[in-house]
C-alpha cells in the first residue's frame, strides 16, 4: 500500500485476513487515503485503541508511520493476548497511548521487545519503516518458520491416532 502511496488508517486485526497461500489481505479501505511522498495528513480516524499519539492530538502525521505504529498494536496484540492500551473512558485510554507506556510479559525475546520498542514509540520519528521492519532480527527469525498454522478446509488437519485411540 505504502509503495503506491495508500495509508490504511484503520490497521487491526479484523481487518487482517489471509489467503489460501497465507499471503497478508488487507480489507475493510473506507478510512484510507492517497498521499504524495513527504506529506503529511491531519485527519484522525481508525480504532482507537490502535490509532497513533500524534493522530489522536490532532497533529500532522507521517501516513507510512502512523500505520506502523497500528502494525506494533497488532503484533503486541498477536503475542500478547491484549491490547498494549486499553480503558472504558476514551480520555483514559488516549492519555494512555499518547504516555507509550505498556507492560510486556518478562519470558518473550529482547528482539520481540526491541522491535516493540521501535514500533509502538510515542515519537515517529524513531520508528522503523517498512523496509527496516523486515530487516529486524526478530522479524528475520520469525519469517523463516514457513508456516502460520493449518488453513481449515485446504489443508489435512494432522490426526495423531494414539491420541484417538486413548480418547
Amino acid at each position: 500500500m505504502h509503495r503506491l502511496c495508500i495509508t490504511h488508517r484503520d490497521i487491526k486485526p479484523e481487518n487482517m485476513l489471509l489467503d489460501v497461500q497465507n499471503r497478508l489481505k488487507m480489507v475493510d479501505f473506507g478510512l484510507s487515503n492517497m498521499y504524495k511522498r513527504g506529506e503529511k495528513l491531519v485527519t484522525a480516524c481508525g480504532s482507537p485503541c490502535y490509532a497513533s499519539p500524534e493522530m489522536i492530538k490532532g497533529e500532522l502525521y507521517d501516513p507510512e508511520l502512523t500505520d506502523v505504529w497500528s502494525l506494533g498494536i497488532v503484533l503486541f496484540t498477536m503475542i500478547m493476548a491484549k491490547l498494549p492500551f486499553e480503558d472504558d473512558n476514551t480520555s483514559v485510554l488516549y492519555s494512555k497511548i499518547k504516555s507509550g507506556l505498556y507492560l510486556i510479559d518478562k519470558k518473550v525475546s529482547p528482539e520481540y521487545k526491541d522491535l516493540l520498542s521501535r514500533l509502538i514509540n510515542v515519537r515517529p520519528e524513531n520508528r522503523l519503516r517498512l523496509s527496516q521492519i523486515r530487516k529486524h532480527p526478530w522479524f528475520v527469525a520469525f519469517a523463516k518458520v514457513n508456516s502460520f498454522g493449518i488453513n481449515v478446509g485446504f489443508d489435512k488437519i494432522p490426526i495423531d491416532d494414539k491420541i484417538v485411540t486413548v480418547m
